[in-house]
């Protein structure tokens, strides 16, 4: 693991696409589903009459591995990624995909690419992105007859380049994020499209993220584009809004349960508006990012401050999470495989 035999620039590295030496790919077909190849190409050939292209049956998952001192590689909580990706297929009508094949094929992917895990001590991981598309040709809407299910891995740093410091954000005015009783709550591929334009405005503006509120009343908070909300109120309690129209997010859950066992009191309710300047520290937080710590945030003609050092709780909360992803702090909860 430390003999860097492909010349990755480990420091080097973003949240970036990179080709690795495998992709492994399932195809499910008059009910079943086969049992995967790992591929070379990385490119798929699809019908121009595709459901996945014409009526959205796409989602994906996101999930990381992560190389100890010893060199061995583990994953983190697969279990949540593969209840998440059916709770979506379900949704959108696509095949349940069995735990066992979820888990299986992210085993056998990294063990393909395990050359591409980046070593202890670069603070880099092996991102995993579960993907399933109907790739059955259809005019009508409906769901498709064929699928693919497909996990690619790919060599990541930090998402955002400030790492864990704090960066500026807006909350939308023009724009929502996900309906009431629409497909917030699942990670369909469609939800992100829906963010890019508000993304691409906001970032014109100097802000790298967008704080969406609730499309019914626009009161409330809902989420981040890509991450959940946290907040730390001045008296130390840990609060993330409580909302049928998000993510549930496996770092939040992970988050909220390091929080319990620091003795950090935590709360999942509807957070106002209004109530964003009295928080002592505000973040984002998914896979991706773990946390990114909010610094500025901007609503109407109001800004909001929370310093330019991420806040003690969050840092706190950050060093736990990733000290256990990285082998350093105690397992305690049994979150990773090895593989």
């Amino acid at each position: 693991m430390t003999a860097n035999k492909k010349n990755i620039d480990w420091g080097g590295l973003g949240f970036n696409y990179m080709p690795v030496d495998r992709h492994i790919r399932y195809t499910w077909e008059s009910g079943k589903w086969n049992s995967g190849r790992l591929l070379k190409k990385d490119e798929i050939t699809l019908p121009i009459a595709a459901t996945c292209l014409h009526y959205g049956q796409a989602c994906f998952e996101g999930l990381k591995a992560f190389c100890w001192r010893d060199g061995t590689v583990r994953v983190f909580r697969p279990e949540e990624n593969s209840r998440r990706i059916n709770s979506t297929a379900d949704h959108i009508q696509c095949p349940e995909i069995p735990e066992k094949l979820f888990l299986d094929a992210i085993k056998r992917v990294i063990k393909a690419n395990l050359d591409y895990v980046p070593p202890y001590g670069t603070k880099g991981s092996l991102y995993i992105r579960p993907l399933l598309i109907g790739t059955g040709a259809g005019i009508g809407v409906g769901p498709s007859n064929r699928y693919d299910f497909i996990v690619l891995v790919v060599p990541v740093g930090n998402y955002y380049k400030e790492g864990i410091s704090p960066v500026r954000a807006i909350i939308s005015e023009d724009y929502d994020r996900a309906a009431p009783k629409g497909t917030g709550h699942i990670k369909m591929s469609g939800n992100y499209a829906a963010s890019l334009k508000q993304a691409a405005l906001a970032k014109k503006q100097g802000f790298p993220i967008v704080l969406y509120p609730d499309a019914k009343t626009r009161s409330c908070v809902d989420e981040f584009g890509t991450s959940n909300f946290i907040g730390i109120t001045r008296s130390g309690v840990y609060v993330t809004p409580s909302s049928d129209t998000i993510l549930p997010s496996v770092t939040n859950k992970s988050l909220m349960q390091i929080a319990a066992d620091l003795g950090i009191p935590v709360e999942r309710r509807e957070i106002s508006l209004e109530e964003l300047p009295e928080f002592a520290e505000i973040g984002a937080c998914g896979t991706a990012v773990i946390i990114t710590p909010i610094g500025e945030l901007v609503f109407k003609t109001r800004i909001f401050k929370y310093g330019n050092e991420c806040g003690h709780v969050l840092r706190r909360l950050y060093d736990r999470l990733t000290g256990i992803q990285f082998g350093e702090e105690p397992d305690t909860h049994k979150w990773l495989r090895k593989i």
